[in-house]
């Protein structure tokens, strides 16, 4: 269980890592939405559903 939750540390630490390189972007956006607060809001979802998958008791 340890080495699940250092992975999924890990793999939000490169996610939200990433955008700094999408705020360089500009005005670029999907269905209206900026590039950058959608990733963000995507990434911050799977971080919190990978969490629930991990710690939730069957």
């Amino acid at each position: 269980m340890k080495e699940k939750a250092l992975a999924l540390f890990l793999l939000a630490l490169v996610l939200f890592t990433l955008p700094l390189e999408l705020f360089s972007w500009g005005g670029r956006s999907l269905w209206g939405i900026p590039a950058a607060y959608l990733y963000l809001f995507l990434a911050w979802s799977l971080v919190i559903l990978l969490a629930y998958r991990l710690y939730r008791k069957p």
